[in-house]
């Protein structure tokens, strides 16, 4: 066990002299996590604020009243509205991009409606802002159909036309219904922090076991075995570095992204088991890849293949889960699928126990991996 601490400290001191160690340990994924936060923002767990205008030639009751019912989205801050004096202004607006759709009321809207003539309320949507423009049309829609109802209900009445009564009516709040989600989801910060960590710990990890065929190569392996230390202290000591490396990395990213980044891990000893499974996971797998090398670049090359694989298949890009279908199925034969579910289920302040289940499926995978690697692991040393 001493020669096996000894190899440990010796690449340990190694790797922190080694600067492209510590970018790929650390600072690349850092980077990465901040970039790929700003940019998807608003497209993972983030909330879109729509900008749009309105045109008002009417001025009539039908136009106040649906600005009235836009007030409590106004609010909400979930839509900001422009008003523009004139359509050419407003088209201007909506063909650069200023907002993304614009409400047109034209003149003598309220007039048609309450003498029961067709009326039509206009919405012009921006071709770069495609969800806001389906928005604004829905709004819209909403509306016309509040608008065809009240109409039903003083046709049936015997009516002919619409009172200031109805077009009170008419100004009653557009709702957002709450719809709950089955599945728990990662704000973005948080989504890219873990997704770039859980990644890079593939390329980390692998500093150490592949160290043996740079050390075979270089004729240090051979003067070890040797000396008076087993074999098995130097496999010991190599894949001690890999777990202490993964898990450092793990660590230091994981604080890094909570300071830096507002990025909300959950539970504190979840995390820490997830981590736990994650690096050992990781380890087994790298491994297994270099037991399959001859070289030491012939093992980065096969590690970073595998590695950039199952961090696409797993989900570190972008969350394959919301995608369904056989993708989302697949994702879950990869560890970095099931570390990310894990930390989807402790959102809400949900605790430790919530990771039990990914945290088996990352440990089972370990297991499965760890013991083809274990058979293959003594011919890395013996060539």
């Amino acid at each position: 066990m001493r020669a096996a601490l000894a190899i440990l400290g010796k690449d340990l001191r190694q790797r922190l002299r080694d600067r492209s160690a510590l970018l790929v340990a650390i600072v690349v994924p850092l980077v990465l996590a901040s970039i790929f936060g700003l940019i998807f923002h608003n497209a993972i767990g983030g909330r879109i604020a729509f900008k749009f205008g309105v045109v008002d030639q009417d001025h009539g009751p039908a136009a106040q009243a649906f600005s009235s019912a836009l007030a409590p989205l106004q609010h909400d801050g979930l839509i900001t509205l422009q008003r523009t004096a004139t359509l050419a202004a407003g088209r201007s607006a909506t063909d650069k991009n200023k907002v993304s759709a614009t409400f047109v009321v034209p003149a003598g809207f309220s007039a048609a409606i309450g003498h029961g003539r067709p009326a039509r309320l206009q919405v012009l949507g921006s071709v770069d802002s495609p969800i806001g423009a389906e928005v604004a049309q829905s709004i819209a829609q909403s509306y016309v159909d509040r608008i065809d109802t009240a109409r039903i209900v003083v046709a049936a009445t015997g009516g002919r036309q619409i009172g200031q009564g109805v077009f009170a009516t008419l100004s009653t709040p557009i709702s957002i219904a709450d719809v709950s989600t089955k599945s728990r989801q990662l704000d973005a910060g948080t989504f890219y922090a873990a997704g770039m960590t859980v990644f890079f710990l593939f390329f980390t990890v692998q500093f150490g076991i592949s160290s043996i065929l740079e050390e075979r190569r270089d004729g240090t392996l051979g003067r070890m075995l040797v000396a008076p230390i087993h074999r098995s202290a130097v496999l010991a000591g190599k894949l001690l570095t890999s777990l202490v490396l993964g898990f450092v990395s793990m660590v230091v990213l994981a604080l890094a992204t909570h300071f830096l980044l507002s990025a909300h891990w959950g539970n504190i000893l979840g995390v820490v088991i997830l981590i736990v499974a994650g690096v050992l996971a990781a380890t087994a797998v790298m491994t297994l890849v270099a037991t399959f090398a001859h070289t030491p670049e012939q093992a980065q090359s096969w590690q970073a293949m595998v590695a950039l694989v199952l961090g696409m298949l797993g989900g570190a890009f972008f969350p394959v889960a919301q995608a369904g279908g056989l993708l989302a199925t697949l994702s879950l034969a990869t560890p970095q699928a099931w570390f990310l579910r894990g930390l989807e289920n402790m959102t809400g302040g949900a605790g430790a126990s919530a990771v039990i289940g990914p945290t088996a499926a990352i440990l089972a995978f370990a297991v499965i991996t760890g013991s083809l690697a274990f058979i293959r692991l003594g011919r890395l040393v013996a060539r």
